[in-house]
Parts: C-alpha cells; structure tokens; sequence
C-alpha cells in the first residue's frame, strides 16, 4: 500500500478523495498514476461504456496496466471488441486475468454453475481471480458512475476497498455524458449496444432488461443479483 506512515487505507482514500475528487477525469487518472505509478491498474470489462475510460487512459499512459476478467463465458462480440478498442487506442498493457483451470474443474465441471448459483460463479470467475491479480497493486481504477445502481448513488471518486485504493474517475458522470464524449471523440461503441444491452457481462447471464429504465436490470435474469462482487470490499 502507499508508504504513508500513521495513516490507513480508509484515511488515504479520504485525503486523495479530498484532493483530486472534484478534478475532471482525465486529470483524476493523471494524479493517481503519478502517485502510484505501475502499481496502480484500470480493470475494464470492455462493456458497454467502457471505452470512455480506456480513452482517457491512452491519453494518459497507453503503455498502463489495464485487467481484463477472462471468464471463459463472454459474448464473443465482446472478446471481438476488446481487441478492435485495444488496437484502435493503441493500448499496450492488457492483461487477461483468468480463474484456475483446476478451480473450474472442481467448483463448475459442467460450467452451469451460473443457473443454480450466480454469486459462487461469480466468485470462481471474477472475484478470487481479481484479488489475485490485484496483489501486485496497490490501487485500481474502475468506470464505476453514482447514477448506475441505488447503492453506488454515494459513491467518491477515490474510496478505500480492504487494503487498497480505488479509484472512480467517472463517479459523477450520467448517460448522457457517456453517450456525448463517445460521439465527441467518434470512438467504437460495443456492437451489442445496438441490439438494446446497456450492460454487457457474461453471455449465460445477460438479456437485455425490461421496461424498468435500470441499465442492469438485464444483468443475472431471474436473481436479484446487482453485482458481481469484485467492488464488494472485505
């Protein structure tokens, strides 16, 4: 963790939160990869929206760690556009972050974990293999917005995650910001937006949503799942 002698995790974020929380996004990325340099890393699930973000980073530091959640279930639209957006915005660093062969084979040998228990597929696929892959930083950087879910409404920009820093460029970005900057900036938007998913996860568990208005609703069809645990802090 940054060396700051006396202080804890939850005091930094709130210190960093202080500093750089009102500064536009580009110069929030800025600031935290001059702090933390390599040991901070952009997770993306090269989503819907995601290349806001990634478009920031290659204005920034192109060559940055950026972790991807390999889970072997993504639509294969979005392992498509995550190489045409990696190679459009010259992206250098991007990392697959996969779970472990024999976790699979013991946890989900015939891979429909998902229809009986999303949250412990989501664990295997995602969570453990994230908190792995995070060991090697002391930071992240995700494209979480307050406007998403009701639980992240109160979001800060920076916020502390067990013994880590994570940061939220994009915490008070809307939709419609979104949608302008994409335009603005003429970047490639994931083929499957067109075809009605606002939020785009793994393709067992995503539908498009209903009549609800709520970007996530398509997420985990059938459950009350919001989240798939990675931004749930021990």
């Amino acid at each position: 963790m940054l060396d700051i002698p006396g202080r804890t995790v939850r005091a930094t974020a709130a210190d960093l939160d202080g500093r750089y929380g009102t500064l536009e996004a580009e110069e929030v990325l800025r600031e935290m990869i001059d702090l933390f340099g390599k040991r901070i890393a952009l997770v993306s699930s090269f989503g819907a929206d995601s290349v806001v973000l990634l478009h920031l980073l290659s204005k920034v530091a192109p060559d940055h760690p950026v972790l991807f959640l390999q889970t072997g279930m993504h639509f294969e639209e979005t392992l498509r556009y995550r190489t045409e957006v990696t190679e459009a915005l010259g992206l250098t660093n991007v990392i697959d972050v996969e779970p472990l062969f024999i976790e699979l084979s013991r946890e989900d040998p015939a891979a429909d974990l998902h229809q009986s228990e999303p949250d412990a597929c989501c664990a295997l696929r995602k969570v453990r293999p994230l908190s792995a892959a995070l060991q090697n930083y002391d930071a992240w950087i995700t494209g979480r917005r307050r406007h998403q879910t009701f639980a992240r409404r109160e979001m800060p920009v920076v916020e502390p995650d067990g013994a880590r820093i994570k940061v939220n460029p994009l915490a008070a970005w809307d939709q419609a910001d979104i949608d302008a900057y994409i335009e603005a900036h003429d970047l490639p938007r994931h083929p499957l937006v067109a075809e009605g998913y606002p939020s785009i996860g793994c393709a067992v568990c995503t539908r498009r949503p209903g009549a609800s208005g709520d970007a996530r609703d398509g997420r985990w069809n059938g459950f009350t799942k919001t989240e798939c645990g990675i931004h749930f802090s021990n």
